[in-house]
């Protein structure tokens, strides 16, 4: 950093000003310019943070940690279902640990909470009653298959939301797009086909997650408030946490109470239950939050290709982890679709840059 100077301008005012002055002898006049000007010159600058040197390095922290979070999530819960086959239930613990987390930072002050009124309310409902069912189906397929073939199955995500834009919104989308999908399609078929642990209830309920999630982007679009993201996020999760308890009452409930806590208690034990299931909502809600903060720091086109790295990076430590086999021609299908889903974030995020330049010329 250079020294800090006043401009020439200030420096003859300065000097205008007090020489005119018949009480001030010129040579007092220089002596106290010096003086000022080493005051200036000596003057510490505060120096500048390691990752305000090195911004890129921040940036790549927040990727690491939305991966290893992610990572770290997909594993424990399928661990809990191994013993603990409540994916309704478990589903409340996610969303309740998080509004807990939620609760006690507006308590603490950070962030401060943003007051909601009742037109902001009504709009954010539908986004929490597909959030609540995304993530409950979700759950339901996480218990039911391999972790590795849900997050198959849901990189087909991107399909339910180019068919809602084009049939139910009415947006023009490109046929670069569409056709992009196509690997998509065909390598979920293709895997779905030879999974060893396939059963329909874990595939129609990755389906119905997908077309949740679909819905949830339809309605943010139309929920967008002045509000921040992690305001934003705590509303929708303390809304979806209302939404859930009811059917994991009407489900898991009579369960729950007959076998399930004991049967859980009695393999791993009361302490590692309920830590379980603390660290398992915990690591929902924080890589959810980190997701949301790294999508702030980089361009959509990054945080795009981001995200279909994360679901590599899933997949892979899945199968490490639990030592799933697969046939050939699922992790052929795998990387197939992985790849589609790479292609169609690129051409959209590219679509979408254009588009901001073009408004902004």
């Amino acid at each position: 950093m250079g020294e800090a100077t006043p401009p020439r301008s200030a420096a003859r005012g300065l000097a205008v000003e007090e020489g005119d002055s018949p009480a001030l002898p010129r040579r007092r006049f220089l002596s106290d310019r010096g003086k000022r000007f080493r005051r200036v010159r000596d003057a510490k600058v505060a120096p500048l943070g390691f990752f305000d040197k090195y911004p890129a390095l921040l940036t790549g922290f927040f990727f690491f940690m939305w991966y290893f979070l992610n990572v770290i999530f997909n594993i424990m819960n399928k661990k809990i279902y191994n013993y603990f086959p409540y994916p309704y239930f478990v589903s409340v613990v996610h969303l309740g640990v998080g509004v807990v987390y939620c609760l006690i930072s507006w308590a603490v002050g950070l962030p401060k909470r943003a007051p909601i009124d009742s037109n902001q309310l009504k709009l954010l409902i539908p986004v929490a009653v597909c959030h609540a069912l995304g993530h409950v189906t979700s759950n339901v397929s996480f218990a039911a298959v391999a972790v590795s073939f849900t997050h198959t199955i849901k990189a087909l995500e991107p399909f339910f939301n180019a068919s809602a834009s084009q049939f139910i919104l009415g947006q023009s989308i490109p046929l670069s797009l569409w056709l992009s999908l196509a690997p998509v399609v065909l390598g979920v078929s293709m895997a779905s086909l030879t999974e060893l642990s396939f059963n329909w209830t874990g595939f129609i309920s990755a389906m119905i997650s997908n077309i949740s999630f679909t819905y949830r982007s339809i309605y943010s679009k139309k929920a967008m408030t002045d509000m921040d993201s992690t305001n934003l996020y705590a509303y929708i999760s303390i809304i979806a946490l209302i939404v859930c308890i009811p059917p994991a009452l009407i489900v898991e409930g009579p369960q729950l109470i007959k076998y399930g806590f004991n049967d859980a208690i009695a393999k791993v034990g009361l302490v590692k239950f309920v830590s379980d299931l603390f660290w398992v909502g915990l690591f929902y809600h924080l890589y959810n939050q980190l997701a949301t903060n790294t999508l702030e720091r980089v361009a959509p086109l990054t945080h795009a290709v981001g995200n279909v790295l994360k679901r590599v990076f899933v997949i892979g430590f899945s199968i490490l982890v639990f030592g799933n086999k697969i046939s050939s021609q699922t992790g052929i299908g795998t990387a197939i679709a992985i790849a589609g889903v790479a292609i169609y974030s690129y051409i959209k995020a590219k679509i979408e840059e254009e588009k901001r330049q073009g408004k902004a010329a």
